[in-house]
């Protein structure tokens, strides 16, 4: 939930994108912080620190941090109301124009329940991070790595080289499709989702075609290079189609 602060940040001080893509966020593998775009010409960044369970205010000037543990939703607007006054002399609007599946009451209270699970989130990040930028980097695309607030994924969508295909893909938190933190690729062909039901059967993973269409792989404890050879059969296959 505390993600949507940056998501917040991002429409109350940046230009508004068709595509939402000022409501986005990168994660910084060095520092284990989730980041806005830049928020101004002095280095503006809202960051959430994963390890310390804070929001960070950091600029060239600086940096101002809140302790998220036993805050209030009521105390953690009011910091961000304070510092954006402070720092950039506009006013923050904790305003989303999208549905969320669980709203957020003033007095809720957020709580460092278990630093394990707040590091095992950390490091699925830096993977996705390192995996993501291996398939950028093997395959030549012209794509940001981004956490999108929607369904907080980390993921890149983009076309592929020399062909009519798009790719989307990244990693997803617990949903439907399934019980644990899971890898997830989509292809586009025209404008529609390509069907997978003839496609050949993947080293790990399974392909989807019922609503989701795609391939999806729970991550478990798998290696970086697991991740890598499931994204890259997959989009062997998509190329194809």
């Amino acid at each position: 939930m505390a993600a949507q602060y940056l998501a917040a940040a991002g429409i109350s001080f940046l230009d508004k994108k068709d595509d939402d893509s000022h409501t986005n966020a990168g994660f910084n593998t060095d520092n284990g912080c989730l980041e806005t775009h830049p928020l101004s010409n002095n280095g503006d960044l809202l960051s959430l620190n994963f390890r310390d369970f804070s929001l960070e205010w950091t600029s060239n000037d600086g940096k101002i941090s809140f302790n998220l543990d036993g805050a209030t939703h009521e105390d953690v607007l009011k910091w961000l109301k304070e510092t954006s006054k402070n720092q950039l002399n506009k006013e923050y609007h904790y305003d989303l124009h999208y549905d969320m599946p669980y709203k957020m009451e003033g007095a809720a209270v957020f709580r460092k329940d278990d630093e394990s699970e707040l590091a095992d989130l950390t490091h699925l990040r830096i993977l996705a991070e390192h995996s993501l930028e291996h398939i950028v980097e093997h395959y030549k695309l012209h794509t940001s790595i981004r956490v999108w607030p929607h369904h907080f994924d980390t993921g890149i969508y983009t076309g592929l080289n020399d062909s009519e295909i798009t790719i989307g893909l990244g990693l997803a938190i617990p949903d439907t499709l399934s019980h644990d933190h899971y890898l997830y690729i989509s292809g586009y062909k025209d404008g529609k989702l390509i069907e997978t039901s003839s496609f050949n059967k993947l080293s790990k993973g399974e392909w989807k075609n019922d609503g989701f269409k795609g391939a999806i792989l729970p991550v478990g404890d798998l290696k970086e290079e697991e991740w890598n050879i499931f994204f890259k059969e997959a989009i062997e296959q998509f190329k194809k189609s």
